[in-house]
């Protein structure tokens, strides 16, 4: 089946980020918990609906969107970084190799570098939305966190985190990609629109399942280095202290509600991002 034409950029772009924000106002909450788990190295914070309980109970029902307002701001450029940036490299490397249609190789390579570019974007979001998520957190909203960073680490201090963010990018984004484009060459063509929307659906659940089995580890050490311990610097030596003081398990804290959100949520990603670019392809060539 021959691929579809290239859309401009502004398309891919503006098709990314409604399909962002369309999933993080139907997935937040178990952000806010992965977050809790992830930070807590006692284990104290057990089980995601235990966790969503004693939030509620202590800090009330809109402590789970705590933070919302940068991962909103933070979705749109994020994930019109991560798709517009995808199909971007993906045609510079078919380019770059001779090829005219995407391999599997290629759709592993194409999205762990469309991760490494969207990482650059999302840093001073993540770093915010860290701080307020934390349950110790002195802080009220953005204004006062990005304050306090620029105060006294200055303006690059929001940078904090870039090298494990590039990482946990860099591992999701080519298992997600990667596992899309080998669900998809196993499915039949779709007979009509409705049938679309299922084999998207499902493989973009599987190919966020797999990308969260693959990045959970650095997502665990990118929480603790962006919530300011001094312990955490540097990802693979933040990854061998995890496991040595507190074993294997640890580098899986808040898998549970990362799963939750980013296999359906994936799922959801990928549904609208396709409708939305189908929409825009009939908008383009109509005029």
């Amino acid at each position: 089946m021959a691929e579809p034409s290239p859309l401009p950029f502004i398309y891919q772009f503006a098709s990314g980020a409604i399909a962002g924000v369309s999933e993080i106002l139907v997935m937040y909450p178990l952000d806010v918990v992965k977050t809790r788990q992830q930070l807590d190295s006692t284990n104290a914070t057990k089980g995601t609906i235990n966790c969503i309980r004693t939030i509620i109970k202590e800090e009330g029902v809109s402590r789970l969107y705590k933070g919302i307002t940068a991962p909103i701001l933070m979705e749109a450029p994020k994930r019109a970084t991560k798709f517009a940036a995808n199909d971007e490299w993906g045609k510079f490397y078919k380019n770059f190799f001779g090829v005219t249609a995407m391999t599997q190789p290629l759709a592993i390579l194409t999205g762990a570098t469309a991760g490494a570019t969207e990482s650059f974007v999302v840093v001073p979001f993540e770093l915010v939305k860290i701080r307020l998520q934390d349950k110790t957190t002195k802080f009220n909203g953005m204004g006062e966190v990005i304050k306090d960073i620029i105060q006294k680490n200055g303006v690059l201090g929001l940078y904090k985190g870039l090298e494990s963010t590039m990482w946990r990018h860099i591992w999701w984004n080519a298992g997600y990609f990667g596992c899309i484009h080998q669900v998809k060459s196993l499915m039949p063509k779709p007979k009509d629109n409705k049938q679309k929307i299922l084999f998207d659906l499902t493989s973009g659940t599987i190919g966020g399942t797999f990308g969260t089995v693959l990045n959970t580890p650095f997502d665990v050490v990118k929480s603790r280095i962006q919530a300011g311990s001094s312990r955490y610097r540097w990802t693979y030596p933040s990854l061998a202290m995890v496991y040595k003081e507190e074993g294997f398990g640890a580098l899986y804290k808040g898998f549970i509600p990362k799963v939750l959100r980013l296999g359906p949520g994936g799922g959801i990603l990928l549904v609208v991002f396709t409708a939305c670019m189908d929409f825009f392809r009939n908008f383009h060539d109509k005029n």
